[in-house]
């Protein structure tokens, strides 16, 4: 028991402080920066939308506003069966050269996507979400990276903010979810200098158009598969931290564990859809990818595991253990029930503060 309580204790610290650790080191000592350069070939943004009719034509004008070339610059709008009349608004932006994609049925993103890619002209393609909106330079800063030929892909920094009225320069959201964001941004950095990241950000990253690959309609996550292939045919995947998107912290903490069992659901359809991966003489970023995905896959099972063996371990220190386990859960409980009592509560405060205001 001992055994398996130490072998657990030392996986969970190795997969969130040992990996980075190395990571640090192998940066310094080992690390391959991205030849950056003046390049500036056609993009197209594809942007993948389903009902936003209330967000869409705020996504468009951000777009139309970056600082790139209007001539060199294609905007697709891929429409997944909307029926809230969010192809209307984009008609009404198809004379400022944006291209919409309308698919009649809600067929999923990867479908909206592939559908997106065949219309598109430029060299690199850049996806989008409708919520989140791009820094002025964030094209330019994209694109400056593929001025090094052995990259393949290139993703940016997600920012979330507190709410809509914070800057979005310097305002980064100092919440929990916030801040584990700042640390998987560090992760990513130092991957990306050693090789390649692991995945990419949703809301901003590019790709050179011939090495897209059509998506299967029940992909979960687009920006882990498509960033791994094109690490598989031998090209590198890096993180541009001046590339940014920005976007709001989750309303509550429901929306937030919807959101990860969603990705930790595509990590394990991932095993399934790449499973070269798994080979070692194939994945140039086999101890990356293991580290980073496979391990953090593998932590709530070895919790359980370090919970259970501590239990069964007799003797003074094992207990002290024991007891701060119990209590790091006591508080997560205590934690979660105080979120949601607030979220309840929210509605009746909101309507007694509009009866004071009467």
């Amino acid at each position: 028991m001992k055994l398996v309580f130490w072998f657990s204790v030392i996986t969970v610290f190795y997969v969130y402080i040992g990996y980075p650790m190395l990571l640090a080191v192998l940066r310094r000592f080992a690390g391959t920066p991205v030849r950056k350069g003046a390049f500036e070939p056609r993009v197209t943004i594809l942007i993948a939308a389903h009902n936003e009719r209330g967000r869409i034509e705020r996504k468009l004008r951000n777009c139309m506003e970056l600082d790139y070339p209007r001539r060199k610059l294609q905007i697709i709008v891929a429409l997944d069966g909307p029926t809230d009349g969010t192809e209307f608004v984009v008609w009404r932006y198809a004379g400022s050269g944006v291209r919409m994609v309308h698919l009649k049925d809600h067929t999923g993103k990867p479908s909206a996507l592939n559908a997106g890619i065949r219309e598109a002209t430029g060299e690199i393609v850049v996806f989008a979400d409708v919520r989140q909106s791009f820094s002025r330079d964030a094209i330019r800063r994209l694109v400056q990276n593929f001025a090094d030929p052995s990259v393949g892909a290139v993703t940016g920094q997600l920012v979330l903010l507190k709410d809509e009225t914070a800057d979005a320069a310097s305002a980064a959201a100092k919440t929990d979810i916030g801040l584990y964001w700042k640390y998987e941004t560090w992760i990513r950095s130092m991957e990306s200098e050693v090789h390649s990241t692991i995945g990419a950000t949703g809301a901003i990253y590019a790709i050179r158009r011939e090495l897209y690959q059509e998506l299967p309609e029940d992909a979960l996550l687009d920006d882990v598969l498509t960033p791994m292939r094109v690490v598989l045919r031998g090209k590198r995947v890096v993180f541009e931290a001046a590339a940014k998107a920005f976007d709001i912290v989750s309303c509550c903490p429901k929306a937030e564990f919807v959101r990860k069992v969603r990705t930790l659901t595509g990590n394990y359809q991932l095993l399934t859809q790449l499973p070269r991966l798994l080979v070692p003489i194939r994945n140039p970023v086999f101890w990356q990818y293991c580290s980073h995905k496979l391990g953090r896959l593998a932590v709530p099972y070895l919790l359980i595991v370090m919970f259970i063996s501590n239990a069964l371990i007799a003797g003074s220190v094992y207990r002290f253990l024991f007891a701060l386990q119990c209590a790091w859960y006591l508080c997560a409980i205590a934690g979660f029930v105080m979120a949601n009592r607030e979220l309840e509560a929210r509605p009746v405060l909101e309507i007694k503060e509009e009866q004071k205001a009467a």
